[in-house]
Parts: structure tokens; sequence; C-alpha cells
């Protein structure tokens, strides 16, 4: 398999967790929580992190620079994911292979699903795949539609679906892995003609997708990879989780 690139997004505060600390950086079982994503990745066999910053980007930077695999891309305006994968651009100009795309807040990444979905993107050759999960309460997670082919047809967030479409479990979870190639062509079409006038990494599938070219979701994340880190008390939840899954944690 082609080395794989990975794009951290790591630029928000995260204003929930009434912290002045950048979100990633909050202790999550004795470790700043964006460690256990790169531990993840590099167990994965991605070679290197691009980590988008913005919010107090010297702090992020100070506490990664022991990380010889990260690099930095600087979000200076805040104006979207697509928007911050797209400050990348340089640094993903020229590399053949796969682009992995995660969030800096899930510690509970798990190295395993990110390898099956690099695993499949070698084999089947889309331009891009998402990590989904089932969960019995989707609520304010954006929705997988699927044809009636059981093929992947696009994303649907929640305040746009409907009624029938609220009912689907298969959510999607921000993980996704993009042939560079057409993650580049697609960052190209992206646009921000939406209620919140940002760029958004959930539509280029959609744009690969109505191009001709092959978007798969496939749902290969695990249970404990849906646990999101919005406030503190969710924060205390996941290090609970994680201790009880076994995660080394620092004293």
């Amino acid at each position: 398999m082609k080395p794989a690139i990975a794009v951290v997004l790591a630029a928000g505060k995260g204003t929930r967790m009434n912290s002045d600390l950048p979100k990633v950086l909050h202790p999550v079982c004795g470790r700043p929580m964006i460690e256990f994503v790169l531990d993840a990745l590099q167990s994965a066999g991605v070679a290197q992190a691009i980590v988008v910053v913005g919010y107090q980007s010297e702090s992020v930077r100070r506490a990664l620079s022991h990380r010889s695999e990260v690099v930095f891309a600087e979000q200076s305006e805040q104006l979207g994911t697509g928007h911050a994968v797209m400050m990348c651009r340089d640094a993903l100009q020229g590399h053949d292979g796969p682009v992995v795309i995660v969030t800096g807040d899930s510690p509970l990444a798990q190295s395993d699903s990110i390898a099956n979905l690099l695993d499949a993107l070698q084999r089947d050759r889309p331009a891009a795949i998402l990590g989904t999960l089932h969960r019995e309460n989707p609520v304010g997670l954006g929705r997988i539609v699927r044809g009636t082919d059981g093929q992947f047809l696009r994303i649907v967030e929640e305040k746009d679906a409907t009624d029938s479409q609220k009912q689907i479990t298969e959510v999607n979870m921000s993980t996704y892995v993009f042939d560079c190639e057409d993650l580049l062509r697609a960052l190209d079409q992206l646009d921000n003609q939406n209620q919140q006038r940002e760029y958004y990494i959930t539509d280029c599938p959609g744009i690969l997708k109505r191009a001709g070219r092959d978007v798969q979701a496939l749902a290969v994340l695990k249970p404990c990879e849906g646990l999101s880190i919005n406030t503190l008390e969710e924060l205390a939840s996941v290090s609970e989780e994680m201790q009880k899954m076994g995660y080394r944690c620092a004293n």
C-alpha cells in the first residue's frame, strides 16, 4: 500500500468545554486527547499527520513538538471543516496515496478501524470511503443515505433530514479516507452556499459521487468511536470508558 497521510482537524476552541484550553489539549486518561488520535493513526501505518491548528495554535504546536511524524497547517479563520482541509493543500500536493481525515477530539479512534478503511481503499480503489457506525439514538448526527442497491448516495444532516431519513441509524462520524487526487479535485469545487457560510468536508463525498466517482460508506467503526466529547461531562465519561478498555493512562 502507498504511504498514507492524515489530516487531523484541531483548530477549534471547543466553546462548550468552558475553558480557554484548546479542546484537543484537554486531558483524557491523563494525556491530551489528540495524542490518542495520533497514536491510532501511527498504529494503522499512517506515515505523517498534518495537524490543522487555529485557536491558540502555539500551545498545540508546543504540546506536539515531540512527535516527529507531525507537521502543522494554520487555519487562522475557522471557516468550516472543508476550509481546514484546504489549508493542507500545499502539504498534500504531489502526494500519491491515501489521505485519512479525522478529528483531533476523538481519542477513542481505533487503529484497526482506520486500517480497515485503508485496506478497502487499496482493494476497491474508490475515490473516498466514509467510516460509519450504527447508533440506536442518532440524534444530532448526519445520516448515511443509501440507494435501493445499498450503495452510498449522500450524507444528510439532521436539520435537513426528512422524517423517514431521521429513522436511519447509520451515521457519519467524521472519519474519511480519500484518494489524494480526488480529494484535491473535490476541494476545488467546494462552496460555502449554506446558512453558516462555511466550507464542509461532508460535501466532498457528494461532489465526487455526482462526478461519477465511486464513493463508499463502510460501517466498520466500533461503538466506542461514537462517543463524542463536547463538554467536560462527556470528557469524564470518555476517560472512564478508556480506563475500562485498558488504555495506558498517564499518572
